[in-house]
């Protein structure tokens, strides 16, 4: 079986997708991440199946990756990590609070919210970034498809314009590790990151 037209495709796809992104929303995304890192701030992030995971990467390439070399360390805490905290929450109160709950007398002036939903309309997401928003607190908002809700309600939109939930997750996390690569050389002094 050849697959190389397939491949091809799919690469063309997300080569188009790339040369999409809006660079000014993710200068603005990396400020305001760098505004809550250096007044010590939390920052949240959350997203549910395959954007869970990518939130969790964050969290890790942030709070070990960078602040490994670095005085003052991100505050990451990843709101889909805790599958006990998760299952309690869903079973008692119901899945769309997820997030919202874990938020609520937790959220302080100055933390940021990152949220993840592929079609933007994830309504446990959408509730806490709400949430977030009544509170007065930032929301970066990453999402795919047509941008959904999230699009819409974030203050930072990093967005993948393309009809495909494999190079909308892609391009999320090329955004973690873009933002990652020049944090690592601007706050670390690395040219990259190592093993």
């Amino acid at each position: 079986m050849d697959y190389t037209k397939a491949i091809r495709d799919y690469l063309a796809l997300e080569i188009e997708t790339l040369n999409k992104l809006d660079v000014t929303a993710v200068n603005d995304a990396m400020n305001l991440i760098m505004k809550a890192y250096s007044a010590k701030k939390n920052i949240y992030i959350m997203g549910n199946g395959g954007s869970s995971a990518t939130a969790s990467h964050y969290q890790n390439d942030f709070n070990k990756g960078i602040s490994e070399y670095v005085e003052t360390k991100f505050r990451f805490v990843c709101l889909n990590d805790n599958v006990a905290t998760l299952m309690a929450i869903a079973n008692d109160i119901g899945f769309e609070e997820v997030f919202r709950f874990q938020l609520k007398n937790r959220l302080e002036e100055g933390d940021i919210i990152i949220a993840i939903s592929g079609s933007g309309n994830s309504q446990n997401v959408l509730n806490a970034v709400e949430y977030a928003k009544q509170q007065g607190n930032q929301v970066i908002g990453l999402t795919g498809y047509r941008g959904g809700r999230l699009r819409e309600l974030a203050d930072v939109s990093l967005h993948a314009d393309v009809m495909s939930m494999q190079v909308t997750e892609d391009i999320h996390m090329i955004f973690d590790h873009l933002i990652m690569s020049i944090f690592y050389k601007t706050l670390c002094g690395k040219d990259h990151v190592t093993a």
